[in-house]
């Protein structure tokens, strides 16, 4: 539990204090809160906020906290979020792979479809002015932050229960299913695709040069000086400069660059097997890619601050259709989701569930997972331009913090019996 709880101090917490520092600022002086936001770093730059001229051709940038903070800095996040998604599938006991992941997979569908389906039908049902001013909304329900969901699951169902374990992959799938439709379906400006080629050229090539190629010349030699001088002279420089080429091809691209350093965690020296984001034994892993992970734990958590104080700045006043949609995506569509397509991949397709769980406990790991927040939050500020539909969105994934009361209740009612490790 030690571990769980030094997780969400390291990368949630700070962002919670910027969330409420944010809120307080937001409702008692919005006009100077605004003006901190949209600060101007740098006009006319390389990067930034794109500025169009009346044909449409790119006349410049303009480059602003916001923007820095949201666009640039979170792609560190994200880039971590990738790295346990990626060990999870590629590696020796990855979470997410072989059969039992199955049915946690077919629950992650469930949960983000449950939360679709409720949030296009309701807001079908408030009138076609409703749901055009919404529609573009539609994922951010089907986010779940991994780390409270993660936390309260644990304090719902005890450390040792295995729908523990279950929630833990459906989490980690909910975030790589995330990253796609964020890449998909949430473009920052017109599509360009061969800026694309800018971060394939930089993924192949600081794999081939910093990787494969002295892993390659070092066969036969137990010494293998040539991979040592590589990880030792030069570090995490080559895929700094390679991540950097990425970023930038994926903002000239349309694609949001949030998502640049995506293509560069696989090229990467990795261990050989994965352990799981809360397991112990990642403290000790010594390869390339876990080092880069310990580096930026701080520097994350000071960017999580600021991503909450930047976006989180709500005034209570814009509560509106988009903050009860939000919600009810949440805390209705993803238990009903996930009980679902969960309870159709345990018993018609007969994957089954892990030993010692029951049907009934993938409705409390639907409201667990209802937990949306971080992601949440993230996509709502790109789907919306900024106004009152994106500061109701806001609203609606901040409030989803009450799933977490729910998890409790529902647990309660459902007679969960805790079972610790």
């Amino acid at each position: 539990m030690y571990r769980v709880w030094n997780f969400v101090t390291n990368y949630s917490l700070l962002l919670i204090f910027g969330a409420l520092i944010a809120l307080v600022w937001a409702n008692t002086n919005p006009d100077s809160y605004h003006h901190f936001v949209d600060f101007v770093i740098v006009d006319h730059f390389f990067i930034g906020h794109a500025h169009y001229d009346e044909t449409g051709a790119l006349e410049y940038r303009t480059l602003t906290l916001h923007y820095l903070v949201n666009d640039v800095l979170m792609a560190f996040f994200f880039a971590i979020a990738a790295k346990e998604v990626w060990e999870a599938i590629i590696l020796k006991n990855g979470s997410l792979r072989g059969k039992k992941a199955a049915t946690p997979l077919f629950a992650t569908a469930g949960g983000m479809f449950g939360p679709i389906a409720v949030y296009l039908g309701l807001a079908s049902i408030m009138g076609s002015e409703t749901y055009n001013a919404v529609a573009n909304g539609w994922a951010i329900p089907t986010a779940t932050d991994i780390a409270f969901s993660y936390l309260v699951g644990r304090l719902v169902f005890g450390a040792g229960h295995p729908a523990v374990r279950f929630l833990l992959l459906l989490a980690i799938a909910d975030d790589a299913a995330g990253l796609i439709i964020l890449a998909i379906f949430y473009p920052s400006g017109d599509l360009a695709p061969v800026w694309l080629l800018l971060s394939l050229f930089a993924a192949v090539g600081v794999f081939v040069l910093f990787n494969w190629l002295p892993r390659k010349m070092d066969v036969g030699n137990q010494a293998r000086p040539r991979s040592t001088w590589v990880r030792t002279k030069l570090g995490f420089l080559p895929y700094l400069v390679a991540a950097c080429l990425s970023w930038y091809g994926f903002q000239e691209s349309g694609l949001h660059p949030a998502l640049g350093l995506l293509p560069i965690v696989p090229t990467i020296p990795h261990a050989d097997r994965a352990f799981g984001i809360f397991s112990e034994a990642e403290q000790y892993l010594t390869d390339l890619l876990n080092q880069i992970e310990h580096a930026l734990k701080h520097p994350v958590e000071i960017i999580l601050f600021f991503f909450g104080l930047l976006n989180a700045g709500v005034e209570m006043s814009s509560i509106g259709d988009a903050t009860w949609l939000v919600l009810a995506g949440l805390i209705i569509g993803k238990p009903i989701g996930i009980l679902f397509f969960g309870w159709l991949a345990a018993r018609p397709l007969g994957l089954g569930i892990p030993q010692g769980m029951r049907i009934v406990d993938l409705v409390v790991i639907g409201f667990v997972a209802a937990i949306g927040f971080t992601v949440s939050l993230f996509v709502a500020s790109v789907a919306f331009d900024p106004g009152l539909v994106q500061d109701a969105a806001k609203m609606g994934a901040l409030f989803s913090f009450a799933a977490a009361i729910l998890s409790i209740i529902a647990g309660k009612v459902f007679r969960v019996q805790k079972q610790e490790a």
